[in-house]
């Protein structure tokens, strides 16, 4: 007999990727993401999102269990810290090994990053602008992460705790970007059998991560500020590397530079994973109440 919270995780599944079959169309018939000016991916990373809330609604008639409390703000920091220190590393070994080089010119010219112009000095144009992008990101992990780390991740914790929940979540995020990376230019210059293989040991790696983030702090914000920390941090990275011929095979969020420092990250989570809570079904618990009535 299936429990509650298992099918909320089939039913999520199914309006998950029924919901994004008419934007994988449109994308891949336009062969780019940024088609319509970004408006099909902008569809697409609120698929999960919707049916979040709509399996939530189905099952329970309210939208609890989503994470919705801020939490203590020192895991939102934290979310927001992780990608940028990965990219701080991994980038800078590629620009002092030769494998990437730091584009001095982007850099002085920083009012153009992004098509952002301002007329404050470089730095400061720098930090306004991956403000300003992780801000605007953001609209757009939240749809994402409503999904993953709102529904799927704590009713999965349920009934496989949290290794479990997150290796599994890992592997149905990266199936989610597939169709782009595979028949899209959602890629980068390296193999493509390179791309889907890296990139999907770090987004499971960073699954792990975000999701050790979001059922320790008890909140999905921890999650969408680390997704859009991350958006922000390699757009912006990218765009003061200048690209060689190994650079995007070690450097972007489909080099081997990144999978390997969110997997050092995972480890870590891994092995704290103890300190997770363990979730309990609401229908487990309703059970439970009945047997010692």
């Amino acid at each position: 007999m299936t429990t509650c919270a298992q099918r909320k995780v089939i039913a999520f599944l199914v309006l998950t990727f029924a919901l994004c079959i008419p934007f994988y169309s449109l994308i891949i018939s336009a062969g780019t993401v940024n088609a319509a000016g970004g408006l099909y991916a902008a569809g697409l990373t609120w698929c999960p999102g919707v049916a979040c809330l709509l399996t939530r609604l189905i099952f329970q008639r309210n939208l609890r269990g989503v994470g919705g409390a801020w939490g203590k703000t020192r895991y939102q920091i934290s979310g927001y810290i992780i990608p940028l220190a990965a990219c701080i590393a991994v980038y800078g070994i590629a620009w002092v090994a030769g494998i990437g080089g730091l584009s001095v010119e982007a850099l002085r010219s920083g009012h153009d990053l992004f098509g952002i112009v301002t007329t404050a000095s470089p730095l400061s144009t720098i930090i306004l602008t991956a403000t300003l992008v992780l801000l605007e990101s953001a609209i757009f992990t939240t749809g994402e992460e409503l999904g993953w780390r709102g529904l799927l991740v704590p009713e999965l914790a349920t009934l496989t705790g949290y290794p479990w929940a997150a290796l599994i979540t890992g592997l149905v995020w990266a199936l989610f970007h597939y169709p782009l990376i595979l028949y899209s230019d959602y890629t980068s210059g390296a193999p493509l059998w390179y791309v889907t293989v890296v990139f999907t040991v770090g987004i499971v790696a960073g699954s792990f991560v975000v999701s050790w983030l979001r059922l320790r702090s008890g909140s999905l914000w921890t999650a969408v500020i680390m997704h859009a920390s991350h958006n922000a941090f390699t757009g912006l990275f990218n765009q003061l590397t200048i690209s060689r011929r190994w650079t995007e095979f070690f450097t972007t969020e489909y080099g081997l530079g990144l999978a390997i420092a969110y997997s050092a990250v995972a480890y870590w989570c891994w092995k704290r994973r103890t300190s997770v809570p363990r979730l309990v079904a609401r229908d487990d618990m309703r059970s439970a109440v009945r047997q010692t009535a």
